[in-house]
């Protein structure tokens, strides 16, 4: 694989000289026009061997590019005490660039794999495990509209020596040489077995990797440039605009044989009287309570989901369990339609930036399925977009799940006259007329079409690490005392 990256190649100062102002010209000219369209964000990964001048072609981008719009990410492999037990994709998709900006990762997904496996850390089926993971999130990537150029700069074993021999005779330069590069130069055989398995099997169609010489500054400075230059200029100049990501066929849906819906067998209706509900409340209050004191709870974290129907009592459920909680370990975060921010980066971004350290609870008023709901029904989105995010969300919460983190969801059921008869009476009653808008109307008459998109969600992501729970929401005691009560049974089982 590394062949064609060993050939010599040499660029002279004179050509580059040459070349640079008028590269470095147009390399500039179409980071603006990326900017001034705003249609696309741009993702630079640099990676290869130590001292093959990956952090001089970061200076480099920086220096040709204007700085204004080029964001730069020098990462390096950390342990999960640094992630706070969140998964270690956190760290990048908080840094994913907006639409019309720039990112430029040394050290990305790629690295700590990587020196897992060459140092004997990880087996090769589970650098594959994560293999799949990354080939899932530079998918995701791709699909969302991102522009994914990779970079693998190269050395010979004997270059790499050279190269680390050259930067220790000089005072201004021997800082750049750690005692981990020679420890690396050592296992060379081992880092290049490694990056082979991880680049075949990363190198797509839509995110090929691009293997440089590194030895020739010059060499290496023109192709890096020329082809981050052709990558723009292929999706700047096609007609039509890149899409955001291929469209699909669409789904082939199997209806339901006896034309019952998984809603549709809830019963609704579950009366409690006033005495049970008060006492049941108190009580599953003091156990979650207890459980979050728990000496356990500090190595776990706890993603609590609410989704339901319009007025099923989400809220009201939410406040029961944030009364048994001390206010110090727990986040609510109401979601609301995206702001422009959120919309110039991947759906799941804004959520991925909610995620739970250990000992925290974050739990979302809405969530991550308003994708596969009101912007499938309402037309928010393209069938290409609501369609792949299934898979997305299931590889979100699959990627919480393996990390610690308990995953909670439920869904909120109210039948259609109930809704009606709530409604009605948030407009009567002063002090609740700011529950009901005019969407909340407009929703009701879409009551079918909203159905079938909540029953498929449940179908395609109700899995064994993040099933759901239906909680029959008429009587909206009884559906707070089940929300109590699944989380606390959930959360101490994990204890």
């Amino acid at each position: 694989m590394f062949e064609s990256a060993e050939l010599g190649h040499e660029i002279s100062k004179e050509r580059y000289d040459q070349e640079e102002p008028t590269l470095r010209a147009a390399l500039l000219a179409a980071q603006y026009e990326l900017v001034k369209r705003a249609t696309f964000p741009v993702v630079i990964l640099i990676a290869g061997v130590d001292g093959a001048g990956k952090g001089e072609t970061l200076n480099l981008l920086t220096e040709w590019m204007d700085p204004r719009h080029i964001q730069t990410n020098a990462l390096r492999p950390i342990g999960d005490d640094d992630l706070g037990g969140r998964p270690p994709m956190w760290r990048f998709w908080r840094v994913l660039p907006a639409k019309g900006r720039s990112a430029v990762f040394v050290g990305s997904w790629y690295s700590r794999p990587l020196v897992a496996h060459a140092y004997g850390e990880s087996t090769t089926p589970e650098l594959d495990q994560e293999i799949a993971d990354i080939q899932r999130f530079e998918r995701m990537l791709v699909d969302e509209g991102t522009l994914l150029v990779k970079f693998w700069l190269h050395l010979t074993k004997a270059q790499q020596r050279k190269r680390f021999e050259h930067l220790e005779k000089h005072k201004s330069t021997a800082w750049r040489v750690a005692d981990t590069d020679w420890k690396h130069l050592r296992l060379y055989k081992r880092f290049q077995s490694s990056a082979q398995h991880l680049i075949r099997a990363t190198s797509t169609a839509a995110a090929p990797w691009q293997i440089i010489e590194g030895a020739n500054a010059h060499y290496r400075h023109l192709t890096v440039a020329t082809s981050v230059l052709a990558a723009l200029r292929e999706r700047l100049d096609a007609t039509p605009p890149a899409a955001a990501g291929a469209e699909v066929a669409p789904l082939h849906r199997v209806a339901s044989i006896d034309g019952v819906s998984v809603i549709d067998k809830l019963v609704l209706d579950q009366p409690i009287d006033k005495d049970t509900y008060d006492d049941e409340l108190e009580h599953l209050q003091g156990r979650l309570n207890l459980a979050t004191r728990h000496k356990r709870f500090g190595k776990i974290s706890v993603v609590a989901a609410f989704e339901g129907s319009d007025a099923a009592g989400k809220g009201g459920a939410i406040r029961r369990v944030t009364q048994a909680l001390d206010a110090r370990k727990y986040d609510v975060v109401p979601i609301a339609a995206p702001t422009d921010e959120e919309k110039a980066r991947p759906y799941l971004w804004r959520f991925w930036r909610q995620v739970p350290a250990r000992g925290r609870i974050a739990i979302f008023d809405r969530t991550w399925y308003g994708r596969v709901l009101v912007e499938r029904v309402e037309g928010f989105c393209a069938e290409a977009a609501w369609s792949r995010a299934y898979g997305e969300i299931n590889d979100f919460e699959e990627a919480l799940a393996e990390n610690g983190i308990l995953v909670v969801k439920f869904w909120l059921q109210v039948s259609k006259d109930e809704q009606l008869r709530r409604f009605e009476e948030r407009a009567a009653v002063p002090h609740k007329q700011h529950k009901i808008t005019d969407e909340d109307w407009r929703n009701r008459e879409k009551w079918d079409a909203y159905a079938e998109a909540v029953c498929e969600m449940i179908d395609r992501t109700s899995t064994e690490h993040a099933p759901w729970t239906l909680v029959e929401a008429n009587n909206k005691q009884f559906a707070r005392l089940k929300v109590l009560r699944t989380l606390v049974e959930k959360l101490e089982a994990a204890l």
